[in-house]
């Protein structure tokens, strides 16, 4: 396959100043992940990210605990939503400045105290603080995605950012189910509490696991780290293209989990939310089979993953639009929606951590910004279209939205594929 180069010019002297040395050259060409250590990595990303999704079927309980209308307990969702959006801008492009590791567990440890604080907290405003932070800090999922590629080397980079990111959908995917059933079994704060614990077993287990970030010191600025973000996606085509399809696809996605409450809790299904969380299960089938997506890209076939993916994905709203008719088809729909999303999403961050070897922790919160978008329009126009079109009008919002993903990746499938 033909490598990239970049045509727009000579990489910024600040961007440079980031690469890493010839002596040391990158983890990734003197380190082998374990399988285990890989495993671990996983298990941490799906940890981190439930935090932002565990809020979402508890809203009702919440805003009967704090005495406050059900209507604006909703802020939750809003806070958590734009506090990570800005752990990812300013929070995970840290990676390529600090000590990888460190940064990690420092921000597990913090992640666990602001669980605590949410355990704990006594009023409203002191909640939401907690809230917030919690949010900010879940961004160490793409710190640990980041991490990983750097430390796979180039033949084995796709398969462990497949492994590790299936992590953050089995989480994403999980997070209700677990958040139902706990908040059964002991109440809502209870899963906050579990939360920091599992945060504080990560920290310690990655903290004598993950071996020690060798880079080179650099003397950039954080100024001129969070500058050169822009710079890296001005100078990309690649990064822009690949970005575009994450908020196209996780748009979709977010368009069927975000509604799919709907229907499913009104009649003729009236299902508690215990019982609805138990469809996350159905996608982590999905999530699991996509696995494969990375070591495909590490084959040269990104693109034709690409093409079957987003096909995938276009054809799984038709069995999703049959929810009155046949559960049995929305399961056959769930699973194809979420094998799509993720193999595309493998191998979108794959093709991009080629890009700038040394610049691994901004490429991803680049990439990551325009998944935060997507999902959170998708959720918002989806619960719109509900309202006012039914589950057929969100059908075909899904539709659509998958439709024009395959369109952008025909018409720029011919471009590079990235440096190897």
């Amino acid at each position: 396959m033909e490598k990239c180069e970049n045509k727009v010019g000579v990489v910024p002297t600040e961007i440079s100043r980031l690469a890493v040395s010839r002596r040391g050259t990158s983890l990734a060409s003197t380190s082998s992940l374990s399988r285990l250590v890989v495993v671990a990595l996983a298990i941490t990303c799906g940890v981190a990210v439930a935090n932002v999704y565990y809020a979402q079927p508890l809203l009702a309980t919440m805003a009967s605990d704090f005495k406050v209308p059900e209507a604006s307990i909703g802020i939750v969702i809003t806070i958590t939503q734009i506090c990570y959006a800005l752990g990812l801008l300013f929070l995970v492009p840290l990676g390529d400045l600090l000590n990888r590791r460190r940064l990690i567990v420092c921000q597990l440890l913090l992640s666990a105290l602001a669980l605590v604080g949410v355990v704990i907290a006594p009023t409203i405003p002191l909640w939401l603080i907690g809230i917030g932070v919690m949010g900010l800090l879940a961004t160490v999922t793409q710190a640990v995605v980041a991490y990983a590629a750097a430390l796979a080397g180039p033949a084995q980079r796709g398969q462990v950012v497949g492994l590790v990111t299936s992590g953050v959908v089995i989480g994403i995917l999980l997070a209700r189910t677990v958040a139902g059933v706990l908040t059964d079994l002991a109440g809502w704060r209870s899963v906050y509490a579990v939360s920091a614990l599992l945060a504080l077993l990560m920290a310690g287990i990655l903290l004598r696991a993950l071996p020690s970030d060798e880079r080179a010191k650099s003397s950039i600025s954080y100024p001129q780290l969070l500058s050169s973000i822009i710079a890296l996606f001005w100078q990309e085509p690649l990064l822009r293209i690949r970005a575009m399809l994450a908020l196209l696809i996780f748009a979709a996605f977010s368009t069927l989990w975000t509604s799919l409450t709907l229907p499913l809790s009104g009649p003729p299904f009236s299902f508690s939310h215990t019982v609805i969380g138990l469809f996350g299960l159905v996608g982590v089938a999905g999530a699991l089979a996509a696995r494969r997506a990375g070591s495909l890209a590490d084959r040269g076939l990104e693109q034709w993953t690409t093409g079957i993916g987003l096909t995938l994905l276009l054809l799984s709203w038709l069995p999703i639009s049959l929810i009155n008719h046949s559960l049995l088809a929305l399961i056959v729909g769930i699973v194809m929606l979420d094998l799509a999303v993720q193999a595309v999403h493998v191998t979108n961050q794959s093709m991009i951590y080629r890009v700038r070897p040394e610049a691994l922790s901004r490429l991803v919160a680049s990439y990551m910004i325009f998944y935060s978008i997507g999902s959170a329009t998708g959720s918002i126009v989806s619960t719109m279209v509900y309202v006012h079109a039914g589950w057929i009008g969100v059908s075909l919002l899904g539709t659509a939205i998958s439709a024009v993903a395959l369109l952008v990746w025909a018409l720029t499938r011919k471009l590079p594929a990235g440096r190897k």
